[in-house]
This record gives C-alpha cells, structure tokens and sequence, in this order.
C-alpha cells in the first residue's frame, strides 16, 4: 500500500486546520499531526517543561514521537498541519517521508492577508499557545515580513510529488478529491 504525506504550508488562519480535519474525515485510515495541538498539552499538562524563551523542544520531541510512531508502526496516511513555511525544514521533511515510501503532497494556501486579518478578528482563537507573540495579528505580521524577505517560503513545483496551491475556500474541494484519488490509486497498486 503506497500511504499519502500531505503537508500544509500557510499562514495563520489560512484554513490550514479546517482543510485537515475535512481531509481526515474522507481519506480513510487517515491521522492529522498538529503541532499546535501538542503545544495545547504541554501548556495544560506540562508547564513546566515548556521553555520561556527560545525554540520550543519538548513540542518538536513530542511531535517527531508521534511521526514517527505513525509512520512505522501504522499504516496511517500522514496530514501534517502547520505553517511549514520553512523551505529548508519542509525539504528535510518531504525527504523523510519519500524515503519512508510515501507520496508527497504539499497544499500551499496562498490567501490574501486582508481576508487572514478578517478571520483573526472574527476566530478569536485562545492565544495562550503563543510563546513568542502575544496575539495571532502578530503572528500574520511576522509571517508577511519573512514572505518578503527571500525566497523559500513559497512552495515550488518539484519539492514533493504534487503540489496544490488554493486562494479561495472553494478550491479547496477540488484538491481533497484529487488527493482522495492520488491515494486510491497507490491503494490499487
């Protein structure tokens, strides 16, 4: 059985989360990895572990765990849910999972930051898993000055097996389908 890798690359409030969850509803056999979820548990459970400054460890320990639990001791299709905004971290990653068999596929949201501010104001998301920033307006401010700073956030064609890239909610669809399908066909083969 040839399993599916999907990444998300965008930035906060892009529908990065939503998309996952829709996808793990339909792809059977099939687990989203979300880091903000771990930071959740390490805020609730574990405050004390988590760093006051500098890179969070203990989530990306508590994060590869998990991956590579998934990965060698199932046989779950893979939904990675974050930013993966990172060129040279999303790299390493898709060559993980290339050597691991899967399919690689990277779902860039490209939406415009006006409706991104829209959505921050309206989601009121708990802004107590930010470590470094105190709201997710911050956040969006950080991400737009890295976009402008160079190349590499910006997901190009060849970095995985099938790149899909949405502007709009209702593009959205049309990449879980094709997804649904990339995965039935490796099932087939």
């Amino acid at each position: 059985m040839n399993r599916v890798a999907v990444m998300t690359v965008g930035k906060t409030h892009s529908g990065k989360t939503t998309f996952a969850q829709a996808l793990e509803r339909r792809l059977a056999n099939a687990i989203v990895i979300d880091q903000d979820n771990h930071a959740e548990i390490l805020r609730n459970y574990y405050p004390a572990l988590v760093p006051k400054q500098g890179a969070n460890a203990i989530k990306y320990a508590l994060t590869q765990t998990i991956v590579d639990y998934a990965v060698d001791q199932t046989d779950c299709h893979i939904i990675l849910c974050n930013a993966n905004r990172n060129r040279k971290g999303r790299l390493k990653l898709l060559e993980f999972y290339q050597s691991k068999g899967f399919t690689t596929i990277l779902m860039n949201f490209d939406i415009a930051d006006s409706v991104l501010e829209a959505r921050i104001d309206r989601a009121r998301r708990d802004t107590s898993i930010l470590r470094t920033v105190a709201s997710f307006c911050d956040v969006l401010e950080r991400q737009r000055v890295e976009s402008l700073e160079g190349p590499g956030v910006t997901p190009t064609p060849g970095e995985a097996d099938y790149l899909f890239t949405v502007a709009n909610e209702q593009q959205i669809e049309a990449a879980i389908s094709a997804i649904l399908e990339l995965a039935a066909r490796g099932e087939s083969s």
